[in-house]
């Protein structure tokens, strides 16, 4: 039987979720406590059963933690294996993004990084190199913050074409690869902040995340700071994609596991209030690649409710029926095992979510 295990990073540590039955889970955590944890991924590729954990200290910086026991023990590199080079000028701030190579790429794990930078693994995450084609990037010495920092926080791998892939930066925007990284170009066409002096600018985009559709690997979503966007062509042309929501603004945008033209969102009111409207929290779905969008309900508080979902603290399962699962900066984790048909509360009283990732045991 297979078993659903939930990581749910912190600002005060990582939380480990496992279970056969989505309405009982077993908690242990937290692990590393008093650290902030903004990414985490399980690696079960080469016979490994490996979860990678992302863990930050004000006092001493970011490192990448390991466990081939689900957590009961952990591995901290006694040097930072995350760092840039001394040519670089740079130092490393927090890791926002651990993701899996693509197809052929088993020892492959990608990092995306604040500043914004890319590095790659080739020794199923033993060590890491920057990647240079991004950092010497003509584009980067102009990129400014988003109000959360300068930062890498989505990698998305191509699932036939392992020298495809995408990467989102705030406030830079989309940059695209063709060649495994050696060379990227800005792939915002179509988004537009009105906030910028040039509002379709070429980069400056403040992207906050993207999902790629289960049934075609070039159609995207996209949430950006003011809009929703859909690419049908790898991201070359981004189109907005917004009737039904009540508000463009939000952080997490995510696909369904399986279902081509699923995927789902969390509006939030606006950049300035950041907290779901009307006091009521709400997950939006769209089955038809973004055309329309409706709320889903059942099961999450419908008022009184003021919480913020941050760009990576939603994620699905591949179980089926699909699992959904969020966790809000006021502690909750809220999860569905039907698709978002109905939701209940997972577990309460955490600090506040910062990530929240699946994996299924076999």
């Amino acid at each position: 039987m297979s078993q659903l295990l939930l990581m749910v990073g912190t600002t005060k540590g990582l939380f480990l979720f496992t279970g056969d039955d989505r309405g009982a889970l077993t908690r242990s955590g937290p692990h590393f406590p008093g650290r902030s944890v903004y990414s985490a991924v399980y690696d079960d590729r080469g016979g490994r059963s490996r979860i990678l954990a992302a863990a930050a200290s004000m006092h001493f910086g970011a490192s990448l933690m390991s466990s081939d026991d689900l957590g009961a023990s952990w591995h901290e590199p006694d040097v930072p294996i995350v760092a840039f080079p001394a040519d670089s000028g740079a130092a490393l701030a927090n890791i926002w993004q651990l993701a899996l190579g693509g197809p052929g790429q088993d020892d492959v794990i990608w990092a995306g990084v604040e500043p914004a930078a890319l590095f790659r693994s080739a020794d199923a995450g033993a060590s890491f190199e920057l990647v240079r084609g991004l950092w010497d990037h003509p584009h980067r010495p102009q990129w400014e913050p988003g109000g959360g920092g300068l930062c890498l926080h989505t990698v998305l791998a191509h699932p036939t074409d392992p020298e495809r892939m995408l990467i989102a930066i705030s406030a830079a925007g989309v940059y695209a690869t063709d060649d495994g990284g050696a060379s990227w170009r800005a792939s915002n066409t179509g988004i537009k902040a009105d906030f910028l002096p040039d509002p379709s600018a070429e980069f400056g985009q403040c992207v906050h995340k993207m999902a790629r559709d289960a049934g075609n690997p070039d159609r995207l979503y996209l949430q950006h700071h003011w809009g929703i966007y859909r690419s049908d062509d790898g991201g070359a042309q981004w189109s907005p994609i917004e009737k039904g929501v009540p508000s463009t603004f939000g952080f997490p945008v995510v696909a369904h596991p399986r279902d081509a033209g699923t995927a789902y969102t969390l509006p939030l009111h606006s950049d300035m209030v950041r907290l779901t409207p009307d006091g009521q929290i709400r997950v939006y779905r769209t089955t038809d690649a973004g055309e329309q969008w409706e709320p889903l309900a059942d099961g999450l508080p419908a008022h009184d409710a003021h919480a913020t979902v941050l760009r990576d603290a939603f994620a699905a399962d591949v179980l089926e029926p699909a699992g959904l699962w969020f966790g809000t900066r006021t502690g909750q984790v809220y999860g569905s095992a039907d698709e978002g048909a109905s939701w209940s509360m997972a577990a309460d009283l955490l600090p506040p979510v910062t990530c929240v990732k699946t994996a299924v045991l076999a």
